[in-house]
């Protein structure tokens, strides 16, 4: 069929379907919609509509980012985005592809895309670029191809190339990453399922979290969090299941260099091959005035290719050939049991993500995720790898059945928190290392959460929710610190006299109880002294075997001293008083830091304080009995990106006292308790 013809017929049957009179959105106490309609792609309309009225402003800036179109907007911060979008091809992969995706889901893109440009003519004065709409299928579809190709670190690759770093050296994870926990009635005293989904996620941008409800009469009936400007829940809970993700890091991304004859041509198996010449086009406005910019790339048969002064590389991964991603996940959140989850997963579209999974059948599920390339033998897969030879062009996929997984562990629980998933239940009962093949690439290493986790969950015969609440609440580090990029053991170890200048600041450190509360004045002084090893001391850290040694630590200790006299005048602060949970005008001390079970990534804010960007973000726990589940939630601002929302901020001081808010799928109860209900016009 031809695509253009493809996408009219999917542009009508959307129209003739979608009335917004017929849809409801219906608003409770803290602004989340719970969105009702007849069709899934009514649903989908009313959600962009619910969403764009949240946050317009970053669904526009993740779509001219996806379409190469931001820096017509911010400027040369925009660029890099805007390359990265050209360079991978993502225009003529959605039009070569968008046919691979069903008329039922093209039907729900089309409805929230219709939604968006409703929403647009209705509010003129808050579109931010008039050329990208109307918003299409295919405008949403090639943002979706820039999260990923970033999720798969394919962007990273290409910026390493881009400033000739293309050593073999240590890639740092990152520390806040993300913890799900699941049991079954083999391990709870009430003998109900339960669920932990606790991502760490950016507070805010294109990758924070939106919270919502989602039903219709074609099987939809799910809460959970999506991204600003996607269709559909990433991660949620319906009537029957519910599942969470934690990035992990399997090999998802491989480099070539090429083998050149000359500037146009290369070899690989002694045949000769023309390489591609591309130009990415770029307008940056600067002062008011558009200015052009053009960025010479390349296509082998590898991939997309750049040039450094080393040499042309190629990068390739699963993304830059599935567009599916989001169809998976859309039916992930119809399904009704275990075995149709599963099946879904078969799909092989997301190409990576752990999966935490649990469901009122008491089924509990772990598994490592990814579209994961089957490899030839005798290469260093995890460096550059020869582009001169057809053995290292991979073409095919291990199946979902081949990754590591388990599924209802007679421990009764599964967990993660971006490790290795060869410790993701009892060790009796975990995916056996040797069981993979090396190439795959999947990580070894445990984390101070993963630590921690298995310490709490193991100290239990059996769980009661409230134990399950205090373990995923947990914000203490393990008996010994375990950063899988940096050893800090010299923290523990080091003797200082009483008489050095230093010596009260270590003894703060070694005397505390590894908390981090927001009255921990151990964890202030610590938090400190992280970010400065961090960020000032990383080199020296890196070059001695990503180990801290006494000197490195003096020196950090005493750039800690002097910013605690510069910006407190004392070195009696508290975590509290260092690190700020901030949104607007409202302002409150918080807990937490990198690699906890609550974890918190904070930046520089303003006299000598840190503002947290990254970390706990949504919350969600649930219960499942034989009747389904019992869901609370919160998130770490509000449900509202709009600062005269009532909801910009009236969740900030529950998250800050660990608490939650009810989330229920009686719509009775919803209705009654409502703030407002509205149709999307």
């Amino acid at each position: 069929m031809n695509k253009i013809f493809y996408l009219i017929i999917a542009t009508s049957i959307a129209h003739s379907q979608i009335k917004p009179n017929n849809i409801e959105i219906v608003r409770d106490q803290f602004g989340v919609p719970h969105i009702y309609a007849q069709t899934d792609a009514e649903v989908a309309y009313g959600l962009a509509w619910a969403n764009a009225e949240d946050d317009f402003s970053t669904i526009q800036e993740a779509y001219l980012a996806g379409n190469a179109m931001l820096s017509n907007h911010i400027g040369l911060k925009g660029a890099a985005a805007d390359f990265i979008t050209q360079f991978i091809g993502s225009k003529s992969l959605i039009e070569d592809k968008i046919e691979d995706i069903s008329e039922d889901y093209m039907e729900v893109v089309e409805g929230y895309s219709q939604g968006l440009n409703a929403y647009a003519r209705n509010n003129p004065d808050k579109i931010l670029h008039k050329k990208l709409f109307p918003i299409t299928p295919k405008k949403m579809l090639m943002y979706s191809q820039l999260q990923l190709f970033i999720s798969n670190e394919g962007a990273y690759w290409a910026g390493r190339i881009l400033n000739n770093d293309t050593q073999d050296d240590f890639l740092d994870q990152n520390l806040t990453g993300s913890n799900v926990i699941a049991m079954n009635s083999s391990k709870t005293k009430s003998g109900e399922t339960f669920l932990a989904i606790n991502t760490h996620q950016p507070l805010e941008g294109p990758t924070s979290w939106y919270e919502v409800h989602l039903n219709s009469e074609e099987g939809t009936n799910i809460i959970g969090t999506m991204y600003p400007g996607t269709p559909n829940i990433l991660i949620g809970v319906n009537e029957h299941l519910g599942w969470s993700h934690t990035v992990n890091y399997p090999d998802k991304t491989d480099v070539f260099k090429l083998k050149m004859k000359n500037k146009k041509k290369y070899i690989v198996d002694d045949e000769e091959y023309e390489l591609e010449k591309l130009k990415a086009k770029i307008t940056v406005k600067l002062l008011g005035i558009p200015i052009k910019i053009n960025r010479k790339y390349y296509k082998s048969i590898y991939g997309p290719t750049l040039k450094n002064k080393s040499g042309y590389y190629s990068i390739r991964t699963p993304t830059l050939f599935n567009i599916k991603a989001l169809e998976q996940w859309w039916r992930m959140g119809k399904s009704k049991n275990f075995t149709e989850f599963y099946n879904t997963l078969k799909m092989k579209q997301i190409p990576g993500f752990n999966i935490g999974y649990a469901d009122k059948y008491d089924t509990i599920f772990y598994m490592s995720n990814g579209i994961i390339p089957k490899r030839a033998e005798g290469y260093n897969w995890k460096g550059i790898v020869p582009g001169d030879t057809k053995k290292t062009l991979w073409t095919e996929y291990y199946d979902v059945e081949d990754l590591p997984q388990v599924i209802q562990p007679d421990a009764g629980f599964i967990y993660n928190a971006n490790h290795s998933p060869f410790k993701s239940t009892t060790s009796e009962e975990n995916p056996k290392e040797e069981d993979y093949d090396q190439r795959m690439g999947y990580e070894t290493y445990d984390n101070n959460r993963s630590t921690r986790l298995i310490e709490l969950i193991e100290s239990y015969d059996k769980v009661s929710y409230e134990d399950f609440k205090d373990i995923k609440y947990d914000n203490s580090f393990p008996s010994k610190f375990n950063y899988n990029f940096m050893n800090i053991s010299i923290v523990e170890t080091l003797k200082l006299k009483e008489e050095n200048d230093l010596f009260e600041l270590l003894d703060i450190i070694q005397k505390w109880d590894r908390k981090a509360d927001t009255d921990s004045h151990g964890a202030g002084i610590y938090g400190i002294l992280y970010y400065q090893l961090v960020w000032n001391f990383r080199n020296e850290i890196y070059e001695n075997d990503n180990t801290v040694s006494k000197e490195t630590l003096l020196s950090a200790l005493r750039e800690v001293k002097r910013y605690l006299f510069d910006n407190f005048g004392s070195i009696d602060i508290t975590l509290g008083d260092f690190q700020k949970l901030v949104r607007g005008d409202k302002e409150i001390p918080i807990w937490g830091l990198p690699d906890v079970i609550t974890a918190m990534s904070s930046r520089p804010y303003k006299d000598g304080k840190n503002k947290v960007t990254q970390g706990e973000s949504y919350i969600g726990l649930v219960r499942f009995n034989e009747k389904g589940p019992i869901l609370e939630s919160i998130i770490s601002y509000g449900n509202s990106d709009d600062p005269d929302s009532d909801h910009y901020t009236d969740q900030m001081e529950k998250y800050s006292k660990f608490q939650t808010k009810k989330m229920t799928f009686d719509r009775d109860e919803i209705y009654k308790e409502a703030k407002k209900i509205y149709n999307p016009n």
